[in-house]
């Protein structure tokens, strides 16, 4: 079981440095296109609508060829997808860029759909929550590695040589061939191994049909959609608060590493969550975090200086068991539509492509500060979900 997750915790660590590397390549893209807010948010906008475009026929793969394959084929695409940052930087086209975002995310979503259920019922329903947070934090460990190393090799020519560099697009082709290789290599290495089969044995009604008579599925959708919403959204816009001048004023690369400790604060307390949710329900564990995040962006949103950075870094805290708990207890209890029910729950991360978005709008128009209101929202739907909505489960005789 321990060999199991710590392969499984490397798919974990390899969506969470890809994940990250966006909110460096968002700014150094707006600079290379010379993008509006908005536009620049189309990156997250592509990235994260493949999840609500292949969710559902990534649950039904999943169901049909087993997690194993399906971690294969997520693997293989997502590969693709990175290759194909090198010809997207050679002619300089920022539609395919766009486009290799969505295909790089495809095989992300493929991936989700199946380690994340697989990692839930591979051991005893009690401790699903703080399994899969384990596992979760291995993803905040790649999401907190990659703002480092992505700023270092982005960033660092670009501002000795503005001009020459700074548009040019070469900087990010080396780092995408190198995660192509590393994603081939991966998807050879599970092809290989022999992990225990887990198959979902559907009786009566269709599993998706079934699925969706859970009330606690249903409200895990949205509040997977507020939680990748306000996450994306503040890492998006993280460098770019970090760099206004009643902010921080800092340059790109200075701010980027902020973005490390953002992604950093998920991964402690992610590993610090699997321990306390043995011992204290995960909902009520979730409705605090909750709370606590909606009053840091409330003080980021209205404060300057080091008080707002510092306040929106540690949202990164409150962040680290929101989205392994929130799916956890979507699933719970759902039997033989759970790959169906991961599906659905993977569907609504297309909330890192609307809520970003939206946020740039507010952004262009209001201010950047202003924007944060939605992040704000999506955190105070979270605390209804934590206390309130994940209790809910279907009257008698509705699953019949």
């Amino acid at each position: 079981m321990s060999f199991v997750l710590v392969a499984l915790s490397s798919l974990f660590f390899m969506w969470g440095f890809i994940t990250a590397m966006n909110d460096i390549l968002i700014p150094y893209l707006k600079d290379m296109f010379e993008l509006s807010y908005t536009k620049a948010m189309l990156v997250q906008f592509c990235f994260f609508s493949a999840y609500f475009v292949v969710s559902l026929p990534a649950g039904a793969l999943v169901a049909r060829l087993g997690y194993q394959k399906g971690i294969v084929i997520g693997l293989l695409v997502a590969s693709l997808g990175c290759g194909l940052f090198y010809p997207s930087a050679s002619i300089e086209s920022y539609w395919l860029f766009l486009l290799a975002f969505f295909i790089l995310a495809s095989g992300i979503t493929v991936l989700q759909v199946a380690a994340n259920p697989y990692v839930s019922i591979l051991g005893p329903a009690a401790t699903s929550s703080a399994r899969l947070t384990l596992t979760q934090a291995f993803n905040s460990l790649g999401t907190t590695v990659a703002p480092l190393i992505g700023g270092w090799l982005i960033f660092s020519e670009a501002i000795d040589n503005h001009a020459a560099q700074a548009v040019s697009g070469t900087e990010v082709q080396l780092p995408y061939l190198g995660l192509m290789l590393l994603l081939a290599a991966l998807a050879l290495l599970f092809y290989k191994l022999h992990l225990p089969a887990i198959v979902d044995v559907v009786p009566g009604k269709k599993p998706v049909e079934k699925a969706w008579h859970y009330p606690q599925l249903k409200l895990g959708a949205v509040g997977i959609f507020a939680y990748v919403g306000a996450e994306v959204g503040i890492g998006s816009f993280l460098i770019s608060f970090m760099m206004e001048p009643h902010i921080a004023n800092l340059n790109q690369a200075q701010a980027s590493s902020y973005i490390a400790w953002y992604f950093g604060g998920a991964m402690v307390g992610r590993f610090i969550g699997a321990w306390v949710m043995k011992y204290i329900p995960a909902s009520n564990v979730l409705g605090c975090h909750g709370i606590a995040a909606a009053v840091l962006v409330a003080i980021a949103m209205t404060t300057d200086g080091y008080v707002a950075v510092w306040a929106l870094v540690a949202v990164g805290l409150c962040n680290s068991i929101m989205f392994p708990t929130i799916f956890s207890l979507g699933i719970r209890d759902l039997g033989a539509s759970t790959s169906h029910g991961s599906g659905v729950l993977c569907l609504a991360i297309v909330g890192g492509a609307i809520v970003p978005l939206l946020q740039g709008v507010l952004a262009d128009y209001l201010g950047l500060q202003a924007g944060f209101i939605l992040p704000l929202c999506c955190y105070v739907y979270i605390v209804f979900f934590g206390f309130k909505g994940s209790q809910f489960r279907p009257k008698s005789g509705a699953l019949s």
